[in-house]
């Protein structure tokens, strides 16, 4: 198992502590760092700035929203990024949802199946520096009713194949993504429920002919450290209330919300109806007291290095193999001590390459 950290979205105050974050994940020899983006900053120039400023560590984007590019501009933006970071750059694509597709990019949020396949597979092609023909759907290049010319990258990527992941939560989502991407990025991870979400993906990768050997499952996963009592434990979950109120509750409609499905075919299906019911009416306090404790601790690391440990082994035991850290700690000082006593903390588990 690898450790890798996500700075979730820029501009929030935090900047410069992010930024101090991923160097000094750097100096512990993270795997990678990623950069989030949704209305707000945009995660390439995020990443750049990133690059710019570590040696070693791979940056990643989890993720470009695909109705936010054209596939040959994000095929663009991932060779640029590859070639100025000498190498590191990882591509993480995502739908988005209905809410930010429709009311900010503009862009209709139907069939995203469809969509996706066809965008991962014009990317590929124009990545490989083959000249981009495509005919589909959504897009058919070039138009063939205009003075348009079938175009080739005339940028080299540092690498022949620049790694690509695919977000997703639903079934026909995670057989997708086993089947034409190179690894997932996951949010509200649980080893206790992993193992459907896991078979979706060997469905995937079987359609493709392939294994999951080399392909790359990483949860995003918010980790407080803490003691190991009752209070400390609740203590320590305290900060995550909010953010799993925000995703279950928050992030889409009532009839479109991804993250409220995924806490229901977790076993939540009451407590996921009444945080959504009170995070739309704007109680927000309430929507998150309203969390159950054994959701944020099944999908968070909480509490002292042993318990997290065991943790860890859950973890890997359910096919993670990099997991990105969000650090909800405090102060800079806390949120880079708990990097490093996760650094330490693997090392002792057994687990690390």
């Amino acid at each position: 198992m690898r450790l890798a950290v996500n700075l979730g979205y820029w501009g929030a105050g935090n900047d410069h502590e992010n930024l101090a974050l991923a160097q000094e994940a750097d100096r512990l020899g993270y795997d990678s760092v990623w950069a989030a983006e949704a209305y707000g900053s945009d995660a390439a120039t995020v990443l750049s700035w990133v690059a710019a400023q570590t040696t070693n560590i791979d940056i990643g984007s989890a993720v470009f929203q695909i109705p936010a590019r054209t596939p040959a501009m994000t095929a663009m933006t991932a060779a640029t990024l590859d070639t100025l970071s000498g190498g590191r750059f990882r591509l993480g694509l995502g739908v988005s949802g209905p809410q930010v597709s429709e009311g900010w990019h503009g862009v209709r949020f139907d069939k995203p199946l469809t969509r996706t396949r066809e965008y991962v597979e014009i990317v590929r092609m124009a990545l490989a520096r083959e000249t981009v023909r495509h005919e589909g759907q959504f897009w058919t290049l070039p138009l063939p009713d205009g003075p348009g010319k079938a175009l080739r990258l005339t940028v080299h990527p540092a690498r022949e194949n620049i790694p690509l992941y695919l977000a997703a939560i639903g079934p026909k989502n995670l057989e997708l993504t086993g089947e034409i991407a190179d690894g997932w990025l996951a949010i509200f991870y649980s080893p206790e429920h992993a193992g459907e979400l896991m078979g979706h993906i060997e469905k995937g990768r079987s359609k493709a002919g392939k294994t999951l050997e080399d392909f790359d499952v990483v949860p995003t996963v918010p980790v407080i450290l803490g003691e190991g009592s009752a209070e400390g434990l609740e203590a320590c979950a305290a900060p995550l209330r909010h953010y799993a109120a925000l995703y279950i509750g928050g992030m889409g409609s009532r009839e479109q919300n991804f993250y409220n499905r995924l806490a229901v075919s977790m076993g939540y299906d009451d407590a996921a109806a009444r945080v959504q019911d009170l995070y739309l009416a704007r109680q927000h306090r309430d929507a998150a007291e309203a969390v159950p404790f054994e959701f944020i601790d099944r999908t968070s690391l909480i509490g002292p290095p042993e318990r997290i440990r065991d943790r860890l082994h859950a973890y890997a035991e359910a096919g993670v193999t990099t997991l990105s850290l969000a650090s909800y700690a405090g102060s800079l000082d806390e949120r880079v001590g708990a990097l490093r006593t996760m650094a330490e903390i693997l090392d002792t588990s057994g687990l690390g390459e």
